[in-house]
Parts: structure tokens; sequence; C-alpha cells
């Protein structure tokens, strides 16, 4: 059992705030209150024993997920392989691109497992995993830039449609992006999938050699990185709109082959205050100088 995790209500009296190490989870559940304290235990119990679990196996999650590869053991490693086996034989990719959709998905297992809950979602740094009964919904937002997190697009899910997972990606995130995006936001069928996906989408936002890109490679910022030596992005210079629109243009073709795939079911990408949409399943709604905008699936037009 981890003595590093810290666990407490939020002063808001309604949410639960778990930390462990790199792990940082916001946590609602909604129904009787009797079934909100049980839903809460049970997710204590478990994150306790989470980051122990992933660093007894960061070898493995550390390297290439290949079709024929070893399989980890661990439930939150199992889920974080399975949400990246998709693109192992078309890039380079690790199990680590889908630990925070992972992480969340295992906690809101042992909730939901343990009570009856109307809602909840699990919110790992804005990789999130949503529970939703019979009839009831959650809206969703979208940030331009998740360093500056401001809501101006939202979709609202309900119970009737399958995602049930959340995640961004994004040069200026909390995690290294080969691309150019500010922000890629995806909606899946879980949260793992949605964070996988994301890093993919956001990888494909992307002007190769642009000379005002700064790139170093992630092991000088972080010695232990899966991506070893590739290249990250640090800052983006000057863009013209026809090069947004080229880097923006080669992310939509891969969320769209994605959702072709049905490994996502709608994206925004947005670079530079531009926003594109692939969404075949979903409508965005967003607030622009107190207009309501409503994209066309490929941007924002008036509504």
């Amino acid at each position: 059992m981890s003595p590093r995790a810290q666990i407490s209500v939020l002063p808001d009296g309604r949410r639960l705030h778990m930390h462990d190490g790199p792990i940082d989870l916001i946590v609602e559940a909604f129904g009787e209150a009797g079934e909100i304290k049980a839903a809460y235990r049970a997710a204590a119990r478990r994150l306790v024993d989470v980051l122990d679990a992933l660093c007894a196996e960061l070898p493995l999650l550390r390297t290439q997920s290949r079709r024929d590869g070893e399989w980890p053991k661990g439930s939150v490693a199992r889920r974080m392989a399975a949400a990246v086996a998709p693109y192992a034989e078309r890039t380079f990719i690790t199990p680590m691109a889908a630990v925070a959709g992972a992480v969340a998905e295992e906690i809101l297992e042992a909730m939901t497992s343990a009570a009856s809950l109307a809602k909840a979602y699990v919110n790992d740094g804005g990789d999130i995993a949503l529970h939703l009964g019979k009839g009831e919904s959650f809206v969703v937002g979208m940030v331009e830039r998740p360093d500056r997190p401001s809501l101006f697009g939202t979709a609202t899910i309900d119970s009737s449609q399958p995602v049930r997972g959340i995640a961004t990606s994004g040069w200026r995130g909390r995690s290294f992006s080969l691309g150019i995006a500010d922000a890629v936001t995806v909606l899946a069928d879980r949260a793992a999938m949605a964070d996988a996906a994301a890093t993919i989408i956001a990888n494909a936002v992307d002007l190769p050699g642009h000379p005002e890109t700064i790139r170093v490679p992630a092991r000088s910022l972080a010695p232990e990185t899966d991506l070893g030596d590739r290249l990250v992005t640090q800052a983006v210079g000057e863009l013209s709109d026809a090069e947004v629109r080229e880097a923006l243009d080669a992310g939509v073709a891969m969320a769209e082959a994605l959702a072709r795939e049905r490994l996502i079911h709608s994206v925004a990408l947005s670079l530079r205050g531009e926003t594109r949409i692939v969404s075949p399943d979903f409508v965005w709604m967003a607030n622009n100088g107190g207009r309501t905008v409503r994209n066309d699936n490929r941007r924002w037009i008036h509504a």
C-alpha cells in the first residue's frame, strides 16, 4: 500500500481529490448519499495500489507496442496496452500513451462496482472516464490551450450514446507531443482509447521541419521517458494562415481515419485560434463573441 497517497474532499463538499505521485484525480459521483460514500471509499482503496503496480511493469510499459509483444499483468497496464494496440503497426507508441485514461477507467470501475450511482466521472488531468445511468448526461468542454484552460466549446453526452471517455493532448499540455497542435480533444468509447487517440492525432497536426518550431530530444527533458531521443515540440513560432490549415488538414486526415475504424467518435483540433471538427456522431457548440456557433464537421460556422 502506498504511503504517498493523499485523499481529501474538496471544499465544495461534493468532489474527491486523490493524489499519488504523478496521479492526480478529481472524482465526482451523483446519487444517494450512502452510495456516493461507498463509491468514494472504493475509489480511495483502489488508488493506493495503482502506482506501485504500474511502476513494477514500467520497463514493459515504456516499450514500443507490438501485436505479438509481451502482455502486461496488472489491470491498469492491460487497459493501457489494449488502448494502444490498434496503432502498434502504424507508428511508434507505447502503453504509456494511455496511462492517464487507463487510471481514470480503473478508479471509475472500482466506484461503480461498489455502489449504485446515477452518474460519475474520474478526471485524471483532463483525461476523463464517465459513468452514465439511464437518462443521465454530461456536458463536456473543449479548450484551445491546455496550459491556459478557457472553455469555448461543449458537447452533450447522454446515456444512449457510446462515449464514456474523453482526453486532450497537444504540445502545450502536460505530456510531450511530436506535433504542433495547441489542443486535440477526443471522445471515444473509453478513457484509455481517447487518451491514445488524442496522442496519435495531436502528433499528426504538424509541419515537419518547419524552421519556427523548436524541438528537443524528449530524453533531455525527462531521462526516463518512453519517447527516448524522439524530438518533442517545445515552442511554435509564427505560422501563416496557410500553414495553420496545412497542419490541421494533416490532423483531420488522421482523425477521419480513426473515426472510420470506430476508434473514436469525435475530435476537435485547435491550432492558433482555428478549430476543426471531425464529428460523425456529435454536434459541438461554441460561444464566439456572445454568439452561439455550431460545427459543420470541418470548421466552426455561425448558427
